[in-house]
């Protein structure tokens, strides 16, 4: 890698970049989000919220960042959730393989939608 963190081309390892911007106002209240990655076909685009999970191996530990814009409605923010478990359960799907449990999370994600009346 080149010094200033751009990958470097005559190294063989490959390696890609997720960037996430974050405008604050005077109260550091997150006022604007954006993201890129390139690779992935994103080049920058607006989001009004992320959750980023990352775990620790060593610590058996894993550190969030939720991030919301101060403009995001409890409406947006509730479908956003909902979204994220769903996400979540087929992630926990694909990665384990438990047909039962994920059945069970998936459950959960129905009730969710119906307690918030996201499904009519």
């Amino acid at each position: 890698m080149a010094n200033n963190n751009t990958p470097d081309p005559s190294n063989s390892e490959r390696a890609s970049q997720i960037k996430i911007n974050i405008q604050l106002d005077e109260n550091r209240i997150p006022e604007k989000l954006s993201w890129a990655a390139v690779e992935g076909g994103v080049e920058l685009e607006e989001a009004k919220a992320f959750m980023l999970s990352v775990w620790n191996s060593d610590e058996k530990s894993t550190k969030c960042i939720e991030l919301w814009t101060k403009d995001m409605s409890m409406d947006e923010m509730k479908i956003f959730f909902h979204q994220t478990l769903l996400s979540m359960t087929e992630t926990f799907q694909r990665a384990t393989g438990d047909e039962k449990m994920s059945a069970t999370m998936q459950d959960f994600c129905d009730y969710f939608a119906e307690k918030l009346e996201l499904k009519k």
